[in-house]
């Protein structure tokens, strides 16, 4: 049997496997010298966290891994609640973060101290069709569009994009129900673009 090992960023060891603690793992390997490593494991698997480079930080660098999972959406709950207790509020902005999660989301985000982004993904998630369903068209399509800019990508700037030129394109002729949701979705993320260091509390 073949078994893949990411090896991550370790920044502050103390302060990453720290944090790691936070969600449940156990510290199985620390070393700071001649250079800093370390292990953390929990259900069966294994994350590392190698030399970190100078001058560029983790999200820079675009360093993370995946992780497939069962039950994605008690992972998140486990993990909002520790992040609540240890730090009063659900960090959603900055480092470290963890990114929110909807009814029906498959994946979700964590981001270390460092900038590593751990993604939890439910086993068996569907593909995603990129540009929206190529079962839908229109307004509709755009909405599926920006979905998953909104929920998958974590990228509300470009889902308000979408939606607005969606909107421009095919407002006149959209069936009142996808105008409607267009509408409720503007609403809902604009906010977080105007206030963007609230913390999450839901």
């Amino acid at each position: 049997m073949a078994i893949s090992i990411p090896m991550l960023w370790s920044g502050n060891l103390t302060e990453t496997l720290a944090f790691y603690r936070v969600l449940g793992y156990t510290v199985t390997y620390e070393m700071t010298r001649p250079y800093a490593y370390g292990v953390v494991e929990r259900d069966g698997f294994q994350l590392h966290f190698g030399p970190t480079p100078k001058g560029v930080t983790a999200e820079e660098a675009y360093i993370g891994c995946l992780i497939m999972v069962d039950e994605v959406a008690a992972w998140h709950a486990e993990f909002k609640a520790a992040l609540r207790g240890h730090y009063g509020r659900i960090p959603a902005r900055g480092t470290p973060r963890i990114t929110r999660f909807r009814p029906g989301q498959t994946r979700f985000t964590v981001v270390d101290p460092v900038g590593n982004s751990v993604i939890y993904i439910q086993q068996g998630e569907p593909d995603l069709e990129y540009g929206g369903s190529t079962e839908l068209t229109g307004l509709a399509k755009v909405l599926d569009n920006a979905r998953i800019f909104r929920d998958y990508k974590n990228d509300d700037r470009n889902a308000i994009r979408v939606i607005e030129t969606g909107l421009r394109r095919f407002g006149d002729t959209a069936p009142a129900a996808d105008r409607e949701r267009a509408l409720a979705m503007l609403a809902e993320l604009q906010p977080a673009l105007d206030a963007p260091n609230q913390p999450e509390d839901a």
